[in-house]
């Protein structure tokens, strides 16, 4: 496989994770008026902080089970992106 390849490969590794980022930052952003607290951070600082922490579980599921794609590791992306979310827009204070 040739670097080309290899960045190809690893840009769709990290997709899902930076794609939910995405996702979450908006959400949270558009449900503010359906009682949500709005988040004090920015939305690229949010989107940022879900897409790192994402990119970790998902690394850390392929070096666990030695395969990218198991239901274990998206179940983890997505319990840890709503979590990080979740404690970024303080919902706790509620």
């Amino acid at each position: 496989m040739g670097p080309y390849e290899q960045l190809i490969h690893a840009l769709n590794f990290m997709a899902p994770a930076w794609g939910l980022a995405l996702f979450c930052a908006i959400c949270a952003r558009s449900m503010t008026r359906l009682g949500l607290p709005r988040a004090p951070w920015r939305v690229r600082t949010q989107v940022w902080v879900n897409g790192v922490s994402g990119v970790v579980v998902l690394s850390a599921g392929l070096m666990w089970w030695g395969a990218d794609g198991k239901m274990a590791t998206w179940s983890a992306l997505v319990l840890v992106s709503a979590t990080c979310q979740w404690l970024m827009c303080q919902a706790w204070r509620r």
